[in-house]
C-alpha cells in the first residue's frame, strides 16, 4: 500500500515539476533538430547518500520513452565526489528539457537521505528510533519521507490523517489532556494516541489518561531521564525540540524510545550534481 501511494505521489510530483518548468514549451530545446541524438553523464560533486532514482527516471520517461538511463549506483549507496551516477542516451532535445527537473529531484532527495544518514550514524548502537516530522517541502511529503527511510531513519505519521498527536493547542481547546485523550479513545480509530507534554505534571496526567506515546517537548537530558523513570514503561517516550547532531547521542542515551527531528527534512542542503553532455 505504501508503495502504491508513493508511486502515485511520485508521478504527480514529476508531472507538476515538468509543467512549471516547461509551461507552453521548451523554446531553447526546440532549436535542436528533432533527430539529433546525445549522451550525457550525471556526476556527483561531493560525498552523499544517493536517493531519488525513480523520480529522475520518471522525468525522462514522461518526456520521451526512447531515452535510456544506465545507473552505476543505487538509492541508499554512499557516493563520493566526482563519482559517475548514471549515463543517459537518446533524443537530445528531451534530455536537455528534463535536465534541471531531474537533477532537482535527485539533489533534493539525496540531500534529505544524506542528512538522515548522519543522524542515524550519530546514535549507532543505541536502542532509539530517529523519526522525521511533517516539516517537509510542500508537495514532496512522500518523496522526502522515502528519502528519510533511505538514509536509515524512520517515518513519523505521514500527515494529519494517519496518526493522532494531541498538541498544546488541542489540549487548550479540549480543556485538558485527560479530555483530549478521552475524545481520541472514544473515536475508536485503532491507532496509538500520542500527547505532547511540557513538564512532569503533564507526563503524569497523560499516562493516567491512557496515552500510548508521550512527546516530551524541549526537555533537558536530565528531565528526559527523569521522565523515563517516571513513566517506567507505561507509555513510549519521544523526545523533540532543540535536537542537533551535536547533542542527539546524549538525548538518545537517556532511554527515550524515539527522537523526532524536523531538521531531517526542513534544513537540508541539496547535493551538488552536474550533467555533462556529449553529442
Amino acid at each position: 500500500m505504501l508503495l502504491e501511494v508513493l508511486d502515485e505521489a511520485l508521478l504527480h510530483s514529476v508531472r507538476q515539476a515538468l509543467s512549471e518548468d516547461i509551461g507552453g514549451g521548451d523554446i531553447t530545446a526546440a532549436l535542436i533538430p528533432s533527430d539529433e541524438q546525445a549522451s550525457a553523464t550525471v556526476i556527483c560533486r561531493e560525498s552523499a547518500i544517493l536517493c531519488g532514482m525513480a523520480w529522475f527516471n520518471a522525468v525522462f520517461a514522461e518526456l520521451d520513452t526512447d531515452i535510456i538511463i544506465s545507473w552505476s549506483a543505487r538509492d541508499g549507496d554512499a557516493i563520493q565526489a566526482n563519482q559517475t551516477l548514471c549515463t543517459l542516451s537518446g533524443p537530445a532535445a528531451p534530455i536537455l528539457t528534463g535536465e534541471r527537473t531531474a537533477l532537482n529531484f535527485l539533489q533534493t532527495l539525496s540531500g534529505t537521505a544524506t542528512r538522515a544518514r548522519r543522524y542515524a550514524d550519530a546514535v549507532e548502537g543505541l536502542p532509539v528510533g530517529i523519526l522525521d516530522t511533517r516539516k517537509t517541502i510542500p508537495g514532496l511529503r512522500q518523496a522526502q519521507k522515502y528519502a528519510v527511510r533511505t538514509g536509515g531513519c524512520q517515518n513519523h505519521r505521514m500527515g494529519l490523517y494517519d496518526g493522532i498527536l494531541i498538541k498544546e493547542n488541542h489540549i487548550a481547546t479540549a480543556g485538558s489532556i485527560h479530555a483530549a485523550v478521552k475524545a481520541a479513545m472514544h473515536a475508536e480509530l485503532d491507532i496509538p494516541v500520542e500527547v505532547e507534554v511540557e513538564n512532569d505534571d503533564q507526563v503524569r496526567e497523560a499516562v493516567q489518561a491512557g496515552a500510548d506515546i508521550l512527546l516530551l517537548d524541549n526537555f533537558s537530558p536530565e528531565a528526559l531521564a527523569g521522565a523515563v523513570k517516571l513513566v517506567h514503561g507505561l507509555a513510549k517516550l519521544e523526545a523533540s525540540g532543540g535536537i542537533t547532531l551535536d547533542n542527539i547521542r546524549e538525548i538518545a542515551a537517556t532511554g527515550v524510545d524515539f527522537i523526532s527531528i524536523g531538521d531531517l527534512t526542513k534544513d537540508l542542503k541539496a547535493i551538488d550534481l552536474s550533467m555533462r553532455f556529449s553529442a
